[in-house]
């Protein structure tokens, strides 16, 4: 099947299909990618669960992976690090869910900055309502 988007923008995708090589990675005992980025045993654990997880789909598995290649490159971004440090696993779902329908630009990313705001408005939103988001997500894939 060819892809049908352009993959300058690639487009949104649902939420839990992000979160589920995050739940595998973390399963595994892998779950520090936003700390030390992607490995290559890593990028092959995302790799298997989207096939698994998409493969009747290329299109959509590959928007998915690129995504998440994003989702852990932009916590390069020294700012989101230091947010993710500070607040732990509590930041996985706000991460997820802005990843899954934030414009992603192939060749640049996600805007690091509008990326922080994004997660810094949803984890002042309540304590609670964050934790049962990333429990959620990781849970339902």
């Amino acid at each position: 099947m060819a892809i049908t988007w352009d993959p300058t923008d690639v487009p949104t995708i649902a939420a839990e299909d992000l979160a589920a090589p995050m739940r595998e990675l973390v399963a595994k005992e892998c779950g520090l990618i936003f700390l030390r980025g992607l490995t290559p045993e890593d990028a092959r654990i995302v790799e298997s669960c989207l096939r698994q997880r998409l493969g009747r789909d290329p299109s959509l598995e590959l928007a998915v992976l690129m995504r998440f290649r994003a989702l852990v490159e932009v916590f390069a971004y020294e700012p989101l690090l230091d947010l993710f440090l500070d607040h732990g696993f509590e930041m996985i779902g706000p991460a997820i869910e802005i990843a899954a329908s934030m414009r992603l630009n192939k060749r640049w990313g996600f805007n690091p900055q509008y990326f922080y705001r994004g997660v810094s408005a949803r984890l002042e939103g309540g304590d609670s309502g964050v934790y049962y988001v990333t429990r959620e997500l990781l849970d339902a894939t």
